[in-house]
C-alpha cells in the first residue's frame, strides 16, 4: 500500500486538464487535504498550471510523468461536450471530441504505465451517457464507451505492478461546459427530472468519488466503473406531476 513519498499522510498527484471544473474541484479538494498536486492545463486562462500542454500529446503526456517524480495517483479529467446526432456530426467534430476524451485517456495510460511502475492509482473520466442511451448523444457516447473498455483492459495489464485503473461516470454537471443545457429554467428542469435524486451534479461531487478512488485506503478496487450521476444511468425516477 502506498502511502505517499511526501510524509505517512501526504501523497503525489497528478491532475491532467486540471482547468475543468472536475479538474479544479479535484484539485482543490486534495490540496485542502495536504496532498501535493502537480496539475495540467493547455493555457493559464482559468488556473495557472505546473505543465501546459495539450493532454492529447502523447510525448508531452510521457514528459510531464517523467518530470513529476514518483506519484501516488494521476487523474485525466479532459473532456468536451457535442450534442448532436451522428448525421449531423462532421467528422472534424467527431475527431475532437475522441481526442478530447479518449485519445487523452490512452496517453495517460500510456504514460501511467510507463512511469508509475511502483504502483497508484489512475483514474479516468468516462460518462453516464456511455452507460445509458440518451439521444444526440453520439459521438460523446462513442468516446466515453471507449474509455470504459481502455480502463479495463489497462486495469488488467497493469495489475501486476499494483497500479490501480478506474473511471467515475458523471451525469449531468453543472459547469461552463455544460451551461448550454442549463442555461434556461424549461431546459433545466427536463435535464433535473432524468435523475432519480431530482438535482444536477456539481463538480465536488465528481471530485469525491474521484478522491475515494486515489485514496490507497481503497487499494483492492480496480476495473470499476463508478457512476456519479444522480441515478441516471441506472434508475427511472417516479414520473413528478
Amino acid at each position: 500500500m502506498l502511502t505517499g513519498h511526501m510524509g505517512k499522510n501526504m501523497a503525489n498527484y497528478l491532475i491532467l486538464a486540471a482547468s475543468s471544473a472536475i479538474g479544479q474541484a479535484t484539485t482543490e479538494r486534495l490540496r485542502s487535504q495536504g496532498h501535493r498536486v502537480l496539475t495540467t492545463a493547455r493555457t493559464a486562462d482559468k488556473i495557472t498550471p505546473d505543465y501546459m500542454i495539450d493532454v492529447s500529446d502523447f510525448d508531452a503526456v510521457e514528459h510531464v510523468f517523467a518530470e513529476a517524480g514518483p506519484l501516488d495517483g494521476a487523474v485525466n479529467c479532459s473532456g468536451s461536450l457535442l450534442l448532436r446526432s451522428a448525421h449531423l456530426t462532421s467528422r472534424a467534430q467527431f475527431d475532437a471530441v475522441i481526442s478530447a476524451s479518449l485519445t487523452t485517456a490512452f496517453a495517460s495510460v500510456r504514460a501511467a504505465g510507463k512511469h508509475m511502475t511502483g504502483g497508484g492509482s489512475l483514474v479516468l473520466i468516462s460518462s453516464a451517457a456511455a452507460l445509458e442511451g440518451l439521444a444526440n448523444h453520439e459521438a460523446i457516447a462513442a468516446a466515453k464507451a471507449g474509455v470504459i473498455g481502455l480502463m479495463l483492459s489497462s486495469a488488467a495489464t497493469y495489475a501486476p505492478m499494483n497500479l490501480r485503473i478506474n473511471a467515475v461516470a458523471p451525469g449531468l454537471v453543472q459547469s461552463p461546459l455544460t451551461a448550454q443545457l442549463t442555461g434556461s429554467e424549461a431546459a433545466r428542469k427536463v435535464s433535473e427530472s432524468m435523475h432519480a435524486l431530482g438535482r444536477l451534479g456539481k463538480p465536488q461531487d465528481v471530485a469525491a468519488a474521484i478522491a475515494f478512488l486515489l485514496d490507497p485506503e481503497n487499494d483492492w478496487i480496480t476495473g470499476q466503473t463508478l457512476g456519479v450521476d444522480g441515478g441516471l444511468a441506472r434508475v427511472r425516477p417516479k414520473t413528478r406531476v
